[in-house]
């Protein structure tokens, strides 16, 4: 993915005239300071870029309009060094259009018992300015992360580095589109939704194509190009002669350099396919989307445009994390009283950045669509914290949920050859998948052992989207509560102001 250190947050510092130009010059010395720490942390993504010191309401709103217009800058972090008064903010606030973060910090960690006087105070009072600015921050019902602490705490720069790569997925985001090869597997209701609704709140566009539009493309790939894939196979995957040398491979392999194709020529960063419209194609295409989403392309399954763009999402979220970030579905249950877990699953598509070991290309026959035997790669994943995250479309909103899960060892299972995920929902079995389903999540995920839930958290923000968190301390009263309490504040947000 194209993302990574070549976009940019703007530190932003407040202050006021009244200290004089001296006290300015050490502001802007302090401000230059964190932000050149910030930047150069192993932990934040991308440029963390130092702006001149801001003291106006015009000079705010300037900076503002030129953050708005900036393809570059994917948001603001603000700090007040010294007590900016907050109606000054408020022009430039209300025209913003990049998300940002409050970072409510001070150049010097302890305060210096021996020599503290009041040009120390005046100089050194964002617990003052900071809150000032919090005010006007709520006060116009801003979506916003607050951070608190140390420039140079750990914990600090960590929220900051999470919050930096919600907002790289929030600016790509605003330009995804989203390739739909055939329509909605018929008559599923939770896969479908707005996507006039989803563009204006959530910044993705899904463009429909027949079938045939695909067939197109993957007819014209010369065989010297699926030869040469072929070989990339053998160094990346373990297979047999048989397999290799199979006319089902070559097909597979036909698919995916046609489907990466015509992903490229429009620009589509994530799509979405579904096995009651493969006409046209010899086998559901399922190595092919394995591959393509290890390549950052987001994807869902019959038709599910919606978590097509959340997993392209997280995989930017994720970008050059350990772990991985795939396609998901909660497929079957194991009711075992001494441990009951779930096994995730789909026919064919899951990423292999979540596998444990080194994938295997397999051809088996698969029991739905109607199509000749697909080529595949079948592992298992790694033990470990991860989550699985679902947006859906209530009609008035959309609410974004997010499962904490535990992924466990998987027993070996011979009689089923597809990549999958065994895992204990947080906080257990009974209790997470009541959670999920009154809060309506749907069967397909985004699922993910590269991040954790504060990165959708951060994300959610930014978008204005509802967020729902089951994880261990989720208690079902005060779960249907919060849905209830939701309902109203979501049904009268618009006309709160």
């Amino acid at each position: 993915m194209e993302t990574k250190n070549i976009l940019e947050v703007w530190f932003v510092t407040g202050t006021q005239h009244l200290y004089g130009p001296e006290t300015l010059k050490q502001v802007a010395f302090d401000s230059a300071k964190i932000a050149s720490s910030l930047d150069k942390s192993p932990k934040i993504m991308q440029k963390v870029v130092f702006k001149p010191v801001l003291t106006t309401p015009d000079s705010i709103t300037e900076l503002c309009t030129e953050a708005n217009n900036s393809k570059n800058c994917i948001g603001l972090i603000t700090w007040m060094h010294t007590f900016s008064p907050a109606k000054m903010w408020i022009r430039s606030l209300s025209i913003l259009n990049k998300p940002f973060l409050h970072f409510h910090t001070q150049l010097n960690r302890d305060i210096p018992w021996e020599s503290i006087d009041m040009n120390f105070m005046n100089l050194n009072q964002s617990a003052h300015g900071d809150r000032e600015f919090g005010f006007i921050n709520t006060r116009m019902r801003l979506h916003r992360k607050v951070v608190v602490g140390h420039f140079e705490d750990p914990e600090a720069i960590d929220r900051i580095a999470v919050w930096i790569r919600a907002a790289a997925a929030y600016n790509d985001a605003l330009s995804m589109k989203v390739a739909r090869f055939g329509d909605n597997m018929r008559d599923v209701a939770v896969t479908e939704g707005n996507k006039v609704s989803a563009q204006i709140k959530m910044g993705y566009s899904v463009y429909g194509f027949g079938i045939g539009d695909l067939v197109k493309s993957v007819n014209e790939i010369s065989p010297t190009a699926i030869k040469k894939l072929i070989a990339e196979y053998g160094d990346e995957y373990n297979l047999t002669k048989a397999v290799a040398s199979s006319d089902t491979l070559k097909e597979a392999a036909r698919i995916e350099l046609g489907m990466e194709a015509f992903l490229n020529a429009g620009n589509f960063k994530a799509f979405t396919t579904t096995f009651e419209d493969l006409y046209g194609l010899k086998q559901l295409p399922g190595l092919a989307v394995q591959r393509l989403m290890a390549k950052g392309y987001g994807f869902g399954a019959e038709g599910d445009w919606k978590t097509a763009a959340l997993v392209r999402s997280m995989k930017v979220m994720s970008m050059g994390l350990q772990g991985g970030t795939s396609f998901m579905e909660d497929y079957t249950y194991h009711f075992d009283p001494k441990g009951m877990r779930v096994l995730g699953a789909h026919m064919l598509e899951v990423c292999p950045t979540i596998a444990l070991a080194k994938p295997t290309v397999e051809i088996h026959p698969l029991s739905i669509g109607g199509k000749e035997d697909p080529a595949r790669l079948v592992f298992k994943t790694a033990p470990g914290n991860a989550i699985n995250v679902s947006v859906i479309d209530l009609g008035n909103r959309f609410r974004m949920i997010v499962n904490k899960v535990e992924v466990v060892k998987c027993p070996d299972m011979p009689n089923l050859p597809v990549a999958s995920v065994l895992w204990k929902p947080l906080p257990d079995l009974k209790r997470g998948a009541a959670a999920w389903i009154l809060a309506g999540g749907a069967h397909h995920t985004g699922f993910s052992t590269a991040i954790d839930s504060e990165y959708l958290e951060d994300f959610a923000e930014m978008m204005g989207i509802e967020y729902i968190l089951i994880d261990e301390k989720c208690e079902l009263t005060s779960l249907r509560n919060e849905l209830r309490w939701n309902e109203v504040y979501f049904h009268i947000s618009e006309g709160i102001f």
